[in-house]
C-alpha cells in the first residue's frame, strides 16, 4: 500500500513519505502528530477531476504527489529549498 483513498480519507505509506522527505519512515507518524510535518490536500477540478495533489512539508523540503481517485501516483516531485525558509502560509500550523 502506498496511498489509499477511502470515503474521502487519504492514507499514505510512511515509507514513501519518509523517502521523499529524507527522514526515517518510523519517525513520520510522530512528526505529523507534532505538526513538524505539515500537509495540504487539493482536489482537482475540470480536467483534473478525480485527482488529488498532496503536498507535505518538513524543514526545507516539499514532497508533492499527484494521485488519481484509486491512489495511483500520477506524478511526484521533491523540492529542497536549502537554506531558504518555506513560506509560512498555508503550510505552517502557526500561520494565521
Amino acid at each position: 500500500m502506498k496511498i489509499e483513498i477511502t470515503n474521502g480519507d487519504i492514507l499514505i505509506d510512511a515509507e514513501l513519505l519518509g523517502k521523499m522527505l529524507a527522514i526515517e519512515s518510523a519517525t513520520v507518524p510522530a512528526l505529523m502528530q507534532a505538526r513538524a510535518i505539515t500537509s495540504i490536500c487539493e482536489k482537482g477540478l475540470d480536467v483534473h477531476r478525480g485527482q488529488y495533489r498532496l503536498s507535505f512539508f518538513y524543514q526545507s523540503r516539499r514532497a508533492r504527489l499527484n494521485v488519481d481517485r484509486s491512489g495511483h501516483i500520477l506524478q511526484r516531485s521533491i523540492v529542497n529549498f536549502g537554506q531558504k525558509p518555506l513560506p509560512r502560509a498555508p503550510y505552517s500550523p502557526n500561520s494565521k
